[in-house]
């Protein structure tokens, strides 16, 4: 994610303000020097890699060059091979990062090799190499490297220093290499352990914003979708319906005109009402999908409405007989569902029924559940409904969202019957 210029000033939450997408990212980490470092982490173990190894040549060669009465000077390809050691040392410290446990494994070898070497013990590698591996890998890994490199510190402190050449013996050598080397190394850890668990500490919170802004996303264009599906259901049952009563009307003005020219135009004056209504009913849908237009505010259909839907079939010369039992749900979602399943059985009919002589809509609200039969008398038809179209697959979505049942088959003699069931409470029926 990218990290924004701003301050740390969120908006409370009971403001009633939302988060904008800049709100949800990180902040940027503070400092210049902060964030350079952390922009550039090769230079940065390159320069502490480096650092080192300047530091471990130069007290080589001072110690090499400076003689002392006690102790022994060593050899000139001694020191030549604890230099080429050192070096070795140093340039594992470039994996500190990516390999942490290699430089601490150098780090351990080159000490116990370079000691004797070079006539002193080196006590800044194994603490750069644990610093490392508590930032970069855990803490549970520094403390255990922690224990491995006590010893191995007092070890190389020994090998450093002739025992012939001091009063206190093996025991006195290993108190005063060892104790000193073990509390410098456990102050480095103690601090390394720390930095690391707060780094990743915000790491894993970094990851979790960046993780919650994709899921965020997804639901978003998954809410999309299903509004835009359920905006195509609607727009199929409003332009189906009504172009079918439309077609139906001026086919059946068409008929008429020379016989009854007043009916005619009564038939057209309702083609035109349908497709008024039908157009306020699209552009409403419409406005919905338009972020520049405000939509129009209307009420979606429900079980009131079905009188006035079922008076417009039969003007579309559909014998309709509406019978509705029970107590209406009050659940508006539930009424559009039950419309809308009505409105797509008749529409059928009048669009494949041929010549039926008697539909009946036979809509029953129980307690439990609501059903929904449709049947007519029409001849068989050649594309039954229940073979596909948006309109069957529309009444199925919507019946699903129920845990209801849907039932479109022919009629044992004559015609075709569509049953449905939607169970808005399961508490118990009536």
């Amino acid at each position: 994610m990218t990290s924004p210029p701003g301050s740390l000033d969120w908006p409370a939450p009971d403001e009633g303000t939302r988060l904008s997408e800049a709100d949800l990212r990180m902040p940027r980490t503070p400092g210049v020097i902060r964030r350079f470092w952390a922009r550039h982490p090769r230079l940065t173990d390159s320069l502490i890699a480096i650092g080192y190894w300047l530091g471990a040549i130069g007290l080589t060669l001072l110690t090499a060059a400076v003689p002392r009465s006690e102790v022994t000077p060593k050899p000139i390809p001694m020191v030549i091979a604890g230099l080429v050691v050192l070096t070795i040392a140093a340039g594992a410290l470039l994996f500190r990062r990516s390999r942490p446990w290699i430089p601490v494994f150098a780090a351990w070898a080159g000490t116990l090799a370079a000691a004797p070497l070079i006539g002193f013990s080196d006590l800044a590698l194994i603490p750069i190499a644990v610093y490392g591996l508590a930032i970069y890998r855990s803490a549970r890994a520094a403390w255990i490297a922690y224990a491995a490199s006590v010893p191995i510190s007092t070890i190389a402190y020994l090998l450093s220093s002739p025992t012939d050449n001091t009063d206190t013996g093996i025991v006195g050598m290993t108190l005063d290499g060892g104790v000193p080397a073990a509390v410098f190394l456990l102050i480095v850890v103690l601090v390394a352990i720390n930095i690391g668990n707060r780094r990743r500490y915000v790491t894993a919170l970094i990851d979790r914003a960046a993780r919650l802004e994709r899921e965020r996303e997804q639901l978003a264009r998954l809410a999309a979708l299903d509004e835009r599906s359920r905006i195509a259901r609607e727009m199929h049952d409003i332009v189906s319906h009504s172009l079918t009563v439309m077609v139906t009307l001026a086919e059946g003005s068409a008929a008429i005109a020379p016989e009854d020219a007043e009916r005619a135009r009564d038939g057209m004056r309702r083609v035109a009402e349908t497709g008024r209504s039908a157009l306020t009913d699209m552009r409403r849908m419409l406005g919905v999908l338009n972020e520049n237009e405000v939509a129009e505010l209307a009420p979606q259909p429900g079980v009131v409405d079905l009188h006035e839907l079922v008076e417009g079939f039969r003007t579309a010369g559909l014998p309709v007989r509406f019978v509705s039992r029970g107590q209406e749900p009050g659940d508006p979602a539930l009424q559009l569902a039950v419309y809308r399943i009505v409105q797509e059985s008749l529409t059928n009919v009048l669009k494949h029924a041929l010549g039926p002589a008697d539909v009946e809509v036979d809509v029953r609200f129980r307690r439990g559940s609501t059903s929904i039969v449709v049947t007519d008398d029409g001849a068989p038809s050649t594309e039954p409904i229940g073979t596909g179209g948006h309109g069957t697959v529309g009444m199925r979505e919507r019946v699903a969202v129920y845990g209801g049942t849907l039932e479109s088959a022919p009629c044992p003699t004559r015609g075709w019957r569509l049953a449905a069931t939607l169970n808005h409470d399961r508490s118990g029926d009536a």
